[in-house]
């Protein structure tokens, strides 16, 4: 097992990534492209004012990881929760937003929360504004002899739904953060790519902690609706 994991541990340092659209990137042999197909509610409805509304696509983040669950190194994390851009937050570090990404990457921040800040930011070469339509990431890497698990994590605003209403309590089991909260819990996919794969998909397996308050996931899907169509498939191909 020690073996195991420092082989991680070097895969991790030399770990490259690109982040664009799919008709900049291009692929040699060996490439890992990570597919993000748009579902029904990627796109959901942000309130503004008087009436007003605007298009949110989610916040979402996509790691790696060991096939015994050791974190190993982030692909992409939109700009927001990679940087605290959160407008007109008022504090709220929204640490219900990805809890589980920010748990398996376990850097605590100066408040004690489990989320990167404006003074200590994600790199800029894995962040990027959140997409409104398909996006494609490209992945490149090196001694790829192990299993890779490659996890990822969404979540909406204010998405609330009959079991995640706006009006729950803190310390309620449903609590999602209160009105400007996620509402339904971020949503977990993941898959394992072994060496000699050509294709693959992402499942989803479950949701987070509904308050971020730990990194635990919840399999029972029944209680979430619209978050559940976040996402239309994730698929990965080795080039």
């Amino acid at each position: 097992m020690k073996k195991y994991l420092i082989s991680f541990i070097i895969l991790a340092c030399i770990v490259g990534f690109i982040s664009c659209e799919k008709e900049e990137l291009s692929f040699t042999e060996g490439d890992i492209q990570i597919e993000i197909e748009t579902g029904e509610h990627w796109l959901h409805d942000f309130p503004l004012l008087l009436g007003i509304s605007k298009k949110n696509p989610p916040q979402f983040a996509i790691w790696l990881e060991d096939k015994a669950g050791n974190y190993i190194s982030t692909v992409f994390a939109t700009y927001k929760i990679a940087t605290e851009g959160w407008q007109s937050n008022n504090g709220n570090r929204r640490k219900e937003a990805l809890p589980y990404w920010c748990h398996q990457r376990g850097v605590v921040s100066d408040d004690g929360l489990l989320l990167p800040t404006k003074a200590n930011p994600l790199t800029d070469g894995i962040t990027g504004a959140t997409p409104k339509e398909n996006k494609t990431l490209q992945l490149r890497i090196r001694n790829f002899t192990e299993p890779i698990v490659i996890k990822s994590e969404f979540n909406h605003s204010i998405d609330f739904n009959e079991f995640f209403p706006d009006d729950a309590k803190e310390g309620d089991a449903n609590y999602s953060g209160g009105d400007m909260g996620s509402g339904q819990p971020a949503v977990i996919y993941a898959g394992t790519l072994n060496p000699g794969d050509k294709e693959m998909e992402l499942q989803m397996i479950g949701y987070s902690s509904p308050d971020g308050s730990n990194g635990n996931i919840n399999a029972d899907m029944e209680k979430l609706t619209t978050a559940k169509t976040i996402v239309g498939k994730i698929i990965i191909t080795i080039k």
